[in-house]
């Protein structure tokens, strides 16, 4: 671990600058454009993946999403490598590099949900989220992999986009804690930066998507297909 790694000073501040910086890129609104089409204007007016694939395809929302996850990813694994804390367990980072670390990965999430390039105004943050959490190998690499299986298990059976997003992000923080519960002591300590960074960053996801939550107490949330849920709202 590099020495600027050890405390919370300028190597991590850049790294945050940059991370959000990369997370800004708004990459639905570029493609949506290459075809001709303000995503902006389409569907939900949301540039992230579903509405992409929505409006345009789902090649086009998989690509989306894809390029979403590698925004988020990036910066964390630069900013992992050059610090020297990829690869350590949660136990072996020093606090600071912990927190410097999530921090970069929460500036990329901020970037995409309000970027400058869209007037302070973006996506949900998932696919990037996804993509920065995933990059944290080992800590917290495992986590991001169950949340998504648990999103792909939710989204199949429920064809909600919003809902397995939402249950995806909660699942990445109780991972986190059940993995630290089961090595040690030193563990736990040392996954309390990690452990509070998820948790807030599934407390947001959930924020980002309250008029979804509402659309489904009303039964009026469109699935991955474009239609309406049709049970009624209790």
């Amino acid at each position: 671990m590099t020495e600027a790694a050890t405390h919370f000073g300028w190597f991590w501040w850049t790294a945050i600058a940059v991370s959000f910086a990369c997370g800004s890129t708004p990459f639905g609104v570029m493609i949506a454009r290459s075809r001709g089409v303000d995503i902006r204007k389409e569907g939900s007016g949301n540039p992230g993946a579903t509405n992409v694939g929505r409006v345009l395809g789902r090649r086009f929302g998989i690509a989306c999403f894809l390029l979403d996850a590698l925004k988020g990813a990036t910066p964390v694994l630069l900013a992992g490598w050059l610090s020297g804390v990829i690869g350590r367990d949660a136990g072996e980072i020093a606090p600071a590099a912990a927190w410097g670390w999530m921090s970069v990965a929460v500036a990329a999430i901020l970037g995409h949900c309000f970027s400058p390039f869209l007037g302070f105004r973006g996506g949900k943050g998932v696919a990037t989220g996804f993509g920065s959490v995933l990059a944290m190998w080992p800590t917290l690499t495992i986590p991001a992999i169950a949340a998504f299986l648990v999103w792909a298990v939710i989204l199949g059976l429920t064809r909600f986009m919003s809902l397995a997003s939402m249950i995806g992000a909660i699942v990445l923080p109780a991972t986190v804690l059940a993995v630290a519960l089961g090595t040690g002591e030193g563990a736990i300590r040392g996954s309390i930066p990690f452990l509070v960074v998820t948790g807030l960053i599934a407390a947001f996801v959930v924020f980002r998507h309250r008029g979804n939550i509402s659309r489904l107490r009303k039964g009026r949330e469109t699935t991955i297909g474009g239609h309406q849920d049709s049970t009624p709202s209790s």
